[in-house]
């Protein structure tokens, strides 16, 4: 994922993450969520496909705070992943989201 120059991750999301660089808390700020989430997409390999036991255990290693079942989500409904309809295979967007397409990012 392309950040851009002006914007570094983990300093912004410093408060948000242990001294392994694993997120501990999940933001409630909408800036602050979609930064995580193009944190965590950036784990993703665009060239392959993903089980969903896949997807969960790269965010598990990513995430400790324990919700994975809503970040896939959310890396599905803000453009990151797709995924079939049954649920079985995901897959990195072909045209996934960039900061820009975020008002608060320009």
């Amino acid at each position: 994922m392309q950040w851009g120059n002006s914007m570094d991750l983990e300093k912004m999301l410093k408060n948000h993450m242990d001294d392994s660089k694993r997120l501990k808390l999940y933001p409630s700020k909408r800036k602050l969520k979609i930064a995580v989430l193009f944190y965590i997409a950036g784990g993703f390999d665009p060239h392959r496909q993903y089980t969903e036991k896949e997807i969960n255990r790269i965010i598990d290693d990513i995430c400790i705070f324990g919700d994975t079942s809503l970040v896939r989500r959310e890396l599905v409904d803000y453009g990151f992943l797709k995924r079939t309809t049954d649920g079985s295979v995901y897959k990195v967007s072909q045209d996934p989201p960039v900061p820009s397409d975020f008002d608060f990012f320009k």
